[in-house]
């Protein structure tokens, strides 16, 4: 019963419970009151329909789905019309791919339709395919069963959507807490006060658990912004609208670092102190991951606030040591810095239920606000440079190749060469590399079990609950297991093959096929405006220092007029994580590719962990924020404003790979208060944070241009 319990809470079970439900439908009506012909491409048009979905409240996802509709038509229009002519189905194919790929630059929510439309474009292909190998459903028919299918499914979803409106805005937020769970576990791993530890590959452990939360944190504003537009919240959005910005806040306390850590436990070798905060966050770890279980479960919320008597031992052991070692003024300030960090994050996390009338609540969005805005996204990706129109061009020639491929070889069930380099193909080469391997490997294993299949079921009708589940079952792996979701997928392929007679004839081409398919996909990441990594990674990491030195802009403006999380310091800040989160995927990209000396991978792994410490010291700032004297405030935000400069110079001098000099004119005598009293702890942080900033600029600046 847990089992059960726990899979029915899974994000993925709605999902696959309408895909099963609408694959039964369909089967059930072809078999009992329809035309059967229809059954195989009404199917297809299903599964196309389920993959160009997205979490969006009802309004959305019907905007969406007539959307998709009318993609879906054109294309299959297109490509019915257009199959039984070589010559113009191979112009309309590289054509139809690269604008469809192009659509995707306009949103999130365009990329997924527009993908699936080159799914269901390829469905359409193979349906005509069986059509041919002795079907009876002909002409258009086909092509009005497709489309019939996924309106269909695309019905059920809208109705989905309707009756259960905030299962997506629970999940997501489900998702966001258990991704900060697992930040804050690797941010606790740093504290341990061991000599020679490897901090370096901690910190890349801490990047790429940052990377992740990165993106929980864009889903839940996505959803949360689709639900609550821009009316004021009331009760259970509010409540999940404020645990949002409590996670934000969250974040943005945790990336933190208010001292070099291996400096830190030299420092503090023979205390328990590093211990001590470890243990607040490995705390504050577990109350996460029980916040998002306790989501998922829809049961009743328990603060996730640490309890009282963990706070009073690190500040008791904290009295301790001053009273008894040696003052070091550094230190202990750090020291003291961290604790207020932990009981303001405990503060504000008591207060998660409540929204301040005064607040500024407002989210951005990402979906463009007009058809004219989605345009203006694609013209501006319409550059040689940009990823996005390389990989339009890599899969439009791709495809392209592939069909040339299928003509020259076997014009007869040919078009899963298409379907192999559609899915293999991918903007990155570490993750076709991936995705190769995985899908021929899953092909094999489907059309084994397949075969096996059709030697054991009896002919007929009985077939079809398998070809249901198998169906459903690629919703069930295909995000997290996707060997396996190409194996059930291609399973279900073969038995729509065996429903036109053609499912032992179409086995050994389907292998051979998967092979060709993949071998085009390699080919064009490698051959086709090749887009490396490493030769995009300048530029990201200009982009990722800009939006540092903005993120600090905002900063020092809050020390001027005090603390307000309003929304373009949130988009500054966000724009800040999401640019190193860009780093990150890069640099892990990067690794993957061959061919690249290894001095370069080492020196972007430098840059990577130079970028996040500089992050942590912004957040250091951002999670301090108050308001300071007039004349304190100005000096700071004259420092402040210097530093941005020196990013912002950076910047153009890594974009354009020239080396680069140390920041001058920033030294530590012109902005070093007294210490004549609390008040003076803040500033003392606040030059700390800009003489480690300025540290961070300048490791570098001192790294080889590649």
């Amino acid at each position: 019963m847990r089992r059960l319990r726990e899979l029915a809470e899974s994000d993925r079970f709605a999902d696959v419970v309408r895909v099963l439900f609408a694959l039964t439908g369909i089967a059930a009506w072809c078999t009992m009151a329809g035309p059967a012909d229809a059954i195989v491409p009404a199917l297809l048009g299903a599964i196309a329909c389920a993959l160009a979905e997205t979490d969006d409240a009802w309004r959305g996802r019907l905007r969406g789905l007539l959307v998709t509709l009318v993609c879906f038509a054109v294309a299959a229009a297109a490509v019915k019309a257009s199959i039984g002519t070589p010559v113009i189905f191979a112009l309309l194919l590289p054509l139809g791919t690269f604008a469809l790929v192009m659509l995707g630059a306009a949103s999130g929510r365009y990329a997924t339709i527009a993908t699936a439309t080159l799914i269901l474009s390829v469905y359409t292909m193979i349906a005509s395919d069986g059509a041919g190998a002795g079907a009876t459903v002909d002409g258009w028919r086909g092509t009005l069963a497709i489309l019939a299918g996924a309106a269909w499914y695309g019905s059920l979803s809208l109705l989905w959507s309707a009756l259960a409106p905030q299962r997506a805005v629970r999940h997501a937020l489900a998702r966001l807490f258990a991704s900060l769970g697992d930040l804050i576990e690797a941010k606790a791993a740093l504290f341990e006060p061991v000599r020679g530890l490897d901090r370096d590959a901690l910190d890349l452990a801490v990047s790429r658990r940052n990377l992740r939360t990165v993106e929980a944190l864009t889903a839940a504003r996505g959803t949360l912004l689709d639900r609550i537009g821009r009316r004021q919240p009331r009760g259970r959005a509010a409540a999940r609208l404020g645990m949002f910005f409590v996670a934000q806040d969250m974040h943005e306390r945790i990336s933190s670092s208010h001292y070099p850590y291996d400096e830190l436990a030299g420092a503090l070798y023979h205390s328990d102190l590093m211990f001590r905060f470890g243990r607040l966050l490995r705390l504050q770890a577990m109350a996460c991951r029980e916040r998002a279980d306790a989501i998922r479960r829809v049961a009743p919320l328990r603060s996730i606030a640490l309890p009282r008597a963990a706070l009073d031992d690190v500040r008791e052991a904290m009295a301790y040591r001053r009273r008894h070692d040696p003052p070091d003024q550094a230190v202990d300030d750090a020291l003291s810095a961290l604790l207020t960090n932990m009981q303001r994050l405990q503060e504000g996390i008591e207060d998660e239920g409540s929204l301040r009338e005064d607040a500024d609540i407002a989210l951005q969005g990402n979906e463009p606000a007009s058809l004219r805005e989605a345009l203006a996204r694609v013209r501006l990706r319409l550059d040689r440079r940009s990823m996005h129109f390389r990989h339009a061009m890599r899969l439009a020639v791709g495809m392209l190749g592939g069909y040339a491929l299928m003509l020259a070889l076997h014009p007869r069930h040919g078009y899963w060469i298409l379907l192999t380099t559609l899915f293999v193909c991918q903007p990155g080469y570490g993750a076709t590399r991936r995705r190769l391997i995985q899908r021929v490997a899953g092909t094999t294993a489907g059309l084994v079990a397949g075969w096996a299949l059709l030697r054991l079921l009896p002919p007929g009708d009985w077939r079809l609950p398998v070809l249901v589940a198998s169906g459903a079952a690629f919703f069930a792996f295909r995000l997290r297991r996707y060997t396996l979701a190409t194996g059930v997928i291609t399973l279900f392929v073969l038995l729509c093959f065996d429903r036109v007679g053609a499912g032992y004839d179409a086995i050994g081409p389907r292998l051979l096929d998967t092979l060709l398919g993949a071998v085009v996909a390699a080919a064009a990441i490698r051959w086709v405006l090749p887009d490396w990594r490493v030769r995009r990674l300048d530029d990201i990491v200009a982009d990722a220092l800009l939006a540092q030195g903005r993120y600090l802009a905002r900063i020092a403006d809050q020390y001027t007029r005090g603390k307000a999380d309003d929304l373009p310091y949130r988009i500054a800040r966000r724009d800040a994580h999401a640019a190193l989160a860009t780093v990150a995927g890069n640099v892990a990209e990067l690794l993957a590719e061959p061919g690249h000396p290894r001095d370069r991978g080492e020196r972007s792994l430098r840059r990577l962990t130079a970028l996040q410490a500089g992050l942590s010291h912004l957040s250091t700032l951002g999670a301090h924020r108050q308001r300071l004297a007039e004349a304190d405030a100005a000096a700071f935000r004259q420092r402040a404003q210097r530093i941005a400069d020196g990013f912002d110079t950076l910047a153009a001098h890594v974009r354009a790979g020239a080396p680069a000099r140390a920041l001058h004119g920033i030294d530590d005598s012109d902005a070093t208060p007294p210490d004549n009293g609390s008040s003076d702890e803040t500033l003392r942080l606040v030059h700390r944070q800009c003489r480690l900033l300025v540290r961070v600029h300048d490791r570098i600046a001192a790294i080889e241009p590649a």
